[in-house]
């Protein structure tokens, strides 16, 4: 059966991959889940991939990565003995409870899903299918509505596998959880993942997901999290990108807030050919509480798009977004925050801002900060900047006998440390200074010459500069 509104290869391998795997894919399935795959594959022949005709994808082209070749991979669970050294971290003094996927399958050095005495379980999606399917049917599609995206669509339908973290009621997680997906194969793959993350009354957890390819094949990954908040938890969310130039990455992240939840989420983006980064928060208990930031570096032709939709519905709910963009050569941004309050969800607050520095004339960004109220007794404000490096600050700096290159390194960290300093893990974020310094140079070695010695963490450097006055 053919796509009913687009005919893409892509497209037509979901259809066929679906039909031929389609007993692989379910056999972990209970009644419910099987009959949701069912309906989420029947309404992606009904709207199929999206397209440059929907307002949320309007700026981002897709039409390459539709017609490009790609493999599903299919692989069994399998046992990696030394997983350190195949999953490094490069990050000092971060300890963490690391989960890893390589090429969208689950691998590990022991069992697939680990059940802790205080009754956390984290560990493999599939396992949790098999092992707690009533668990995972509680929550499967509840949040990641498949009837308005084609991604979401086929997701719900394929995915296989992906990270699944259960905290019960009144629980803390006291390490951070890093979950890391891993792109590394001799052909090009499309990969979909299927993450759920649930945190019980009172539970906390800090999460830290991040998405790094080992090669430069061509790769697809669509990935979607369905994250439930229950009342009073709290978490703490990561998301870092750093993948090649050939990548394609495809993430709805869907959280699900009850009275009185926390959410902190701060996402990195370093690298990646296209990154389609789609933040869906729903407020649906009083007295909520999100903080969502996000920090793009792009260069060359890549290009990012992030969108951040925030339903406010519920009153005494506050909702906060911060993303900043540095954009080089002929790269593209994307930005569109849309926050909608009910009319039922009084006392809101509700602020956006997106801030992008353009350093050539080819690079582009697009952004769309919007508010839409149906409460009268509110406070809510957004904003948008684009612009160039400020002269004035420039000219701060050079007076104290900085050269123009490394003057225009400290006021771009300068613009970018706003971001950075939300993170509340001090090894994670010294790691990520780091990186950030890194990646505004272009390269990942230290220049003698560069006040920043980004390279070198051990020595410390004081700058005579009031960087107030950046």
């Amino acid at each position: 059966m053919k796509n009913n509104l687009n005919s893409f290869p892509l497209s037509d391998k979901f259809i066929h991959d679906f039909g031929v795997y389609q007993a692989d894919i379910k056999r972990y399935d209970n009644e419910k889940i099987a009959l949701c795959r069912d309906q989420a594959f029947e309404h992606f022949l009904k709207i199929g991939l999206p397209t440059r005709n929907l307002e949320d994808w309007k700026n981002t082209d897709l039409s390459e990565v539709y017609n490009e070749s790609y493999n599903h991979f299919y692989h069994e669970f399998e046992k990696v003995e030394d997983i350190d050294k195949v999953f490094q971290c490069n990050v000092p003094h971060l300890n963490t409870i690391m989960l890893a996927m390589l090429n969208g399958r689950y691998v590990s050095k022991d069992e697939q899903l680990k059940v802790l005495p205080n009754g956390v379980i984290y560990g493999s999606f599939e396992a949790a299918l098999q092992q707690y399917p009533d668990l995972v049917a509680k929550h499967y599609a509840k949040y990641a509505d498949y009837t308005k995206n084609g991604f979401t669509a086929i997701n719900t339908a394929m995915a296989q596998d992906g990270f699944f973290i259960y905290v019960p009621d009144g629980i803390e997680v006291k390490k951070p959880v890093q979950i890391v997906n891993v792109i590394h194969h001799e052909h090009n793959i499309c990969i979909q993942t299927r993450n759920l993350i649930v945190l019980g009354k009172n539970a906390k957890l800090t999460l830290i997901h991040c998405d790094d390819s080992y090669n430069h094949q061509k790769s697809l990954s669509n990935t979607i999290s369905e994250i439930v908040l229950g009342e009073n938890a709290s978490l703490d969310h990561y998301k870092m990108q750093n993948v090649n130039n050939d990548s394609t990455l495809i993430n709805f992240a869907y959280f699900h807030m009850d009275a009185n939840a926390r959410l902190c989420s701060n996402g990195l983006s370093l690298n990646g050919g296209i990154l389609k980064n789609n933040n869906y928060v729903k407020m649906n208990g009083e007295g909520s509480e999100c903080n969502i930031y996000g920090l793009y570096l792009m260069d060359r032709k890549q290009h990012i798009d992030n969108l951040v939709y925030v339903e406010h519905l519920k009153p005494h709910c506050t909702s906060n977004e911060l993303f900043k963009g540095i954009i080089d050569d002929s790269a593209s941004a994307v930005f569109n925050g849309h926050v909608i309050v009910s009319k039922d969800a009084q006392k809101t607050n509700a602020f956006q801002s997106n801030k992008n520095i353009l350093l050539t004339d080819k690079a582009k960004v697009n952004t769309k900060p919007f508010l839409e109220i149906y409460a009268d007794d509110v406070k809510c404000s957004h904003g948008a900047t684009v612009g160039q490096l400020d002269t004035e600050a420039m000219f701060y700096i050079r007076s104290r006998g900085i050269s123009e290159h490394n003057a225009q390194m400290l006021l771009m960290y300068a613009f970018a440390d706003e971001v950075i300093q939300k993170i509340s893990i001090e090894a994670l974020k010294h790691r990520l200074e780091d990186m950030v310094k890194k990646r505004l140079r272009g390269e990942l070695s230290v220049c003698e010459q560069c006040v920043l010695h980004c390279s070198n963490p051990e020595k410390e450097y004081s700058f005579e500069i009031d960087l107030t006055k950046i």
